[in-house]
């Protein structure tokens, strides 16, 4: 499974009323493992930044203004995030920004080159109702370290965003979190998975006695055998 975890910076809040990408970074998992396979590019806006959002990225209109324009990307962006399935933090903002600027070039909407969509804010929010589900707040939640964060990029966003989105959907997998894919089932449905060894640590003597000691108190207070003994006996213990 190919996913991409992507993340824009912009010159404002509101693409209708034309503000412009001026940073766009994507992050690859394989398999949920990231592949240091990155897409990561400035974008000359041909505005300049508000300046609350200026002050949000620091990417400022004299840095941007030899970066190539989104018309001069679109192609490489389509081919890196063709057919996959992509990670996006509140993704009708990001969203709602690719799809402006595809339209301004009289390209299908970016929905159309992926096979879906993830919104994380969405899963963070069933999961931690009424509680702060921002990028910094998860990560804080879930331990990733973002002290080099002073300001927002695209780029680094979208890496801790996939440390965030692999903890946040790890679950009961967790047990297993180590497997890896056989190279000779080439990822595809008859993939074969080596599962991570499970260590077995058997009872001392003095647990055993202690266990038996327990057991014996079970069955006084249940006036005959506790369950722990029918369920030995049933298993032939």
């Amino acid at each position: 499974m190919r996913q991409i975890v992507l993340d824009t910076e912009t010159t404002g809040l509101n693409a209708k009323s034309g503000d412009r990408i001026i940073e766009i970074g994507c992050v690859e998992m394989v398999n949920r493992r990231l592949t240091g396979n990155n897409f990561h590019y400035y974008i000359n806006p041909e505005r300049d930044s508000d300046p609350g959002a200026l002050a949000v990225h620091g990417l400022t209109t004299d840095f941007l203004r030899d970066k190539p324009k989104f018309a001069e990307i679109i192609d490489a962006l389509c081919e890196f995030v063709r057919d996959a399935e992509i990670v996006i933090h509140n993704a009708p903002f990001d969203l709602g920004f690719l799809d402006a600027e595809f339209e301004r070039l009289g390209w299908p909407r970016f929905g159309s080159h992926v096979s879906g969509v993830i919104d994380t804010l969405v899963q963070a929010k069933a999961l931690y109702p009424g509680k702060r589900n921002s990028l910094d707040a998860l990560c804080e939640r879930y331990g990733v370290s973002n002290a080099h964060r002073t300001l927002h990029g695209a780029l680094l966003d979208s890496e801790l965003l996939a440390e965030v989105y692999l903890a946040m959907t790890r679950g009961q997998d967790s047990l297993t979190m180590d497997l890896q894919v056989d190279a000779a089932g080439g990822g595809g449905s008859g993939t074969a998975l080596a599962m991570a060894e499970i260590v077995v640590l058997r009872p001392t003597d003095n647990e055993l006695a202690d266990h038996q000691a327990m057991l014996q108190t079970l069955d006084k207070e249940a006036k005959g055998a506790c369950l722990w003994r029918k369920l030995e006996e049933s298993a032939g213990v």
